[in-house]
């Protein structure tokens, strides 16, 4: 059966999003008020006491998932197709962030930065390329960044703070590190073997063709689409195209700056000064935690993680509040953004064009 991606299906997955998202935060905010024993003053009053100064930098932070995942995506698109628009790329890049707040396991993310990387011009199997090598270049970034941070001593306190069964935050975060790694390998082969890739889509397109004449009809536009694609991880396959992947992934440290910053900048306006390389490792973390997540958004099992993991450096009281201001930048920003340029469009009439549009 064809699923019918949407306008008013996101919108259905926004309200989804925001009725998980405000549940996690008030059961947060209740078990503090309620089973610890604090009042709301206590609650209410870092809010009072803000170090006003750091604000501005959270908003910025916020917007790096248009601004930062836009012009990665801008780097990459234009190398197989040349011409798109810087501006198209930012909508696509933080409408990808959008989508993968809205849905379990960040299932949106490719879909709706696909969706509106064709509504600029650029084709099916070139945005899926495009979108497929700024994954890789996330991957290399963390698979790099993260062994360099170890070896220059960083995060060691962190082996001084268990969890469960002798296993500290800095065991945690090793196997993180190595799983993304093993991740990263594995991307790696579809560009530098692309044929291989090829040839394995190919076979089981050619099983399910054989079902019906139907199966087959479909299969048939998907492997033309398959060779649209295939030259495009050649093409990323080059020396030009190595490269191209080497600058995305320098870019990757902007383009999730609001992720890997969020807890840091969050303390400091709280009035915090925590060690900023403990920090940096434990977001890091909560990240790849997250990553994969079976809410939308990771909404709830977000707050509840992050609190876990962060109450090494935050203290008790302030939890509810630093939860609040960690979402934002986190998340709520792109998705309050998304929300007020997604609606603009359905007064436009978009839902009356695009609802006829289905992926099969």
């Amino acid at each position: 059966m064809a699923l019918a991606l949407t306008p008013r299906l996101l919108r259905r997955g926004l309200e989804l999003f925001a009725a998980i998202s405000l549940g996690g935060v008030a059961l947060l905010v209740g078990y503090y008020l309620i089973f610890k024993g604090d009042r709301a003053a206590v609650f209410l009053a870092p809010f009072g006491q803000l170090d006003w100064r750091w604000v501005p930098v959270g908003l910025v932070l916020a917007s790096m998932d248009w601004v930062g995942g836009g012009f990665r995506l801008w780097i990459c698109t234009r190398y197989v197709h040349p011409g798109v628009r810087l501006r198209d790329m930012i909508l696509a890049g933080g409408f990808g962030a959008w989508g993968s707040y809205l849905t379990p396991f960040q299932s949106g993310s490719a879909p709706m930065s696909t969706w509106v990387m064709k509504r600029a011009g650029v084709p099916v199997p070139v945005a899926l390329s495009s979108i497929f090598v700024t994954f890789m270049a996330t991957v290399g970034f963390f698979a790099i960044a993260g062994p360099l941070a170890v070896w220059f001593g960083a995060g060691k306190s962190l082996a001084q703070h268990g969890l469960v069964l002798g296993i500290t935050l800095y065991d945690l975060f090793k196997t993180s590190l190595t799983i993304f790694g093993i991740i990263g390998l594995l991307m790696l082969t579809a560009v530098v073997f692309p044929g291989l890739v090829k040839r394995l889509i190919q076979r089981l397109a050619g099983r399910i063709a054989r079902r019906s004449p139907r199966a087959a009809e479909r299969m048939e536009k998907l492997l033309a689409g398959v060779d649209r694609a295939h030259d495009c991880m050649v093409a990323f396959g080059s020396p030009r195209g190595l490269l191209t992947l080497l600058l995305a992934i320098v870019v990757s440290a902007p383009s999730h700056a609001n992720k890997l910053l969020a807890g840091y900048v969050s303390l400091r306006i709280l009035g915090k000064t925590p060690d900023f390389t403990d920090i940096l490792l434990l977001q890091t973390l909560v990240s790849f935690l997250l990553y994969f997540a079976p809410t939308p958004g990771a909404s709830g099992l977000a707050e509840l993680t992050s609190a876990v993991v962060m109450s090494v450096y935050v203290p008790r009281e302030l939890t509810p509040s630093y939860t609040l201001i960690w979402r934002f930048i986190n998340s709520y920003a792109t998705v309050i953004v998304g929300s007020l340029i997604f609606w603009y469009w359905l007064r436009r009439g978009l839902i009356g064009r695009e609802e006829a549009v289905g992926i099969t």
